[in-house]
């Protein structure tokens, strides 16, 4: 405990590497640096997501159940902090794939399978994994929004949203149809990773 109170005053931190090491090794104060390190980042990041604070606190502690048991595959390749946060999305999701419902067949879906889009809708909240997927999505599509050239971007919103044609394209930005595909196709690989 010594150990965990130096660690947050700020007179010369242990580094992760080390105190994993030591972790591996049945040091309990290390695992008490390490856990008070970084649970409030963990802890933010789930109570963001869950919006629950006993779901939060039950999957905060499940995490790091999960990041010390799991602690010998960490191989130092990204910094510990984006590891951590790794195995709580990790938790989370399967957290939410254990709690799926059972499903209800639709109101309005004929016997042939074909949905009466005359018949009303029941408007309701999204589920929380349904919230969480949705964010996860969105952050995704903004860091891939934000690898997009400028002109991936323009050619993008021009040809699927506004359906210019990949000719008219080719005329307006004086260049070939050919790279007008090419720089459509890398943009929409970026997108969809």
């Amino acid at each position: 405990m010594a150990a965990a109170a130096a660690d947050l005053v700020g007179v010369d931190p242990i580094p992760d590497e080390e105190l994993i090491k030591k972790v591996e090794g049945g040091d309990e104060a290390a695992f008490e640096v390490l856990y008070e390190r970084y649970f409030p980042r963990v802890h933010r990041f789930v109570d963001r997501r869950m919006r629950n604070r006993a779901d939060t606190e039950e999957i905060v502690q499940e995490v790091f159940i999960n990041v010390f048991s799991s602690l010998g595959s960490y191989r130092g390749e990204a910094p510990f902090a984006a590891w951590v946060l790794g195995v709580t999305r990790r938790t989370i999701a399967s957290r939410f794939k254990k709690k799926q419902h059972k499903t209800v067949p639709l109101e309005g879906v004929e016997e042939s399978g074909i949905l009466n889009l005359t018949m009303p809708t029941i408007q309701r909240e999204p589920t929380p994994l349904e919230h969480y997927e949705c964010e996860e999505r969105i952050r995704r599509l903004e860091q891939a929004v934000a690898r997009l050239t400028r002109e991936q971007r323009t050619l993008f919103e021009l040809h699927h949203l506004r359906n210019r044609p990949i000719q008219e394209l080719a005329q307006t930005l004086r260049k070939t149809e050919d790279a007008v595909k090419s720089n459509l196709y890398r943009a929409r690989k970026l997108l969809l990773t």
